[in-house]
């Protein structure tokens, strides 16, 4: 579903900005500048693939998408899962999840249970698990990397197509009127590449990385379901432990292991 926040935010950024410049007299037009863009977007994504490696770049691009659509009901849906799974594993063994193992689309949750079928200790389980979680989340924590840096060059950039602009006024001094919209028109490059950062690359960024704070809780707590069927505990005691989850995530950054965990992640 669509995120609100991201859409009324950006929606409210740009609308807020045109309409104090028209506002004041201003139009459109006087930053419509394509070949200010081309070289803002241009500079900036190029000095951002010099910067990572091509595989990150792409990856970072497409995850700006998720900024604007958010999924509700996932750590609801996956408490109900496995609480339904820790109900049969103490009726029937946890032999015969093997039966429900082809209908759980997430890969980490299918990886454990795979594991806990396969009669793994739970201490092994955890320990493989979160080799996986750890070489994932430092993948995944490359993607705000990415557009941290495009908000930090962009600036830059903005300011070298001012430049530009200006070396090109200044061979036409002959002509005062020229020299004035000329001027004019270098600048909105700066706009340009301070709008993209403060605007675009540096808000996604921070939203990517409280998205991957989310999926990372919720791996953790898909780990804790798996290990607490594996040693048998009550389905309703599975539920209370993995509820705790939800409990601590508006505050992940309180005490000494909320702290070490947000500064992991961060």
């Amino acid at each position: 579903m669509i995120d609100i926040a991201s859409v009324g935010g950006i929606l409210l950024a740009v609308l807020g900005i045109v309409g104090g410049m028209m506002m004041e007299g201003g139009s459109l037009s006087q930053i419509a500048q394509p070949t200010a863009l081309i070289i803002v977007l241009g500079g900036t994504m190029g000095a951002v693939m010099l910067q990572f490696p091509l595989n990150i770049f792409w990856a970072a691009m497409k995850q700006m998408t998720r900024v604007f659509v958010t999924r509700k009901g996932d750590s609801e849906a996956v408490i109900r899962r496995i609480v339904g799974f820790g109900l049969k594993a103490r009726k029937t063994g946890v032999l015969s999840l093997d039966d429900d193992l082809g209908t759980v689309a997430d890969p980490f949750l299918h990886q454990a249970l795979q594991l806990a079928i396969d009669g793994t200790e739970p201490e092994e389980v955890r320990k493989i698990m979160q080799l996986d979680l750890d070489h994932k989340a430092e993948f995944a924590e490359q993607m705000p990397q990415v557009l941290e840096a495009a908000g930090g060059y962009a600036p830059t950039v903005g300011i070298i197509g001012a430049v530009l602009g200006l070396i090109q006024v200044m061979q036409h001094l002959d002509d005062i009127s020229a020299v004035g919209r000329g001027i004019a028109v270098a600048f909105v490059a700066t706009i340009y590449g301070v709008g993209l950062a403060n605007l675009v690359f540096l808000p996604v960024a921070g939203k990517l990385k409280g998205r991957r704070r989310d999926e990372e809780r919720l791996k953790e707590m898909m780990l804790e379901g798996v290990i607490s069927i594996v040693e048998g505990l009550n389905p309703r005691m599975i539920e209370m432990k993995l509820r705790t989850y939800l409990a601590e995530a508006p505050a992940v950054a309180k005490g000494p292991q909320g702290r070490r965990r947000g500064e992991a992640l961060a």
